[in-house]
């Protein structure tokens, strides 16, 4: 296992990620903003909840983004994310299983 340690910055481990991330590696984040530069990169990102992200669907994702920003800045906070759930993991471990059996050629 190897420790790599980033600056306290508010971006740092997202610019890590970025410059090390290559074409196949598979990346877990919830990020949406990080994982659309990732995928049209050929990187696999997959968030924590086993949303596998696709480059066709990353317009819509970052719209949601700024639009739910918006709406915080304005004073709005919708509900937050729903608690996490059993539904949540098997869905990440079938996802994350789907991508190295393809990356592994099964």
């Amino acid at each position: 296992m190897k420790w790599v340690y980033v600056d306290t910055e508010k971006e740092a481990v997202d610019l890590y990620i970025f410059n090390h991330a290559a074409r196949g590696d598979v990346v877990v984040t919830q990020d949406v903003g990080l994982a659309s530069m990732l995928v049209s990169r050929g990187v696999h990102v997959i968030s924590p909840r086993g949303k596998v992200y696709k480059e066709e669907e990353m317009a819509n994702a970052l719209y949601h983004r700024y639009f739910h920003a918006k709406l915080r800045r304005q004073g709005v906070y919708p509900k937050g994310m729903k608690q996490f759930s059993d539904q949540d993991r098997r869905r990440f471990r079938q996802n994350f299983e789907k991508i190295l059996s393809k990356l592994t050629g099964k």
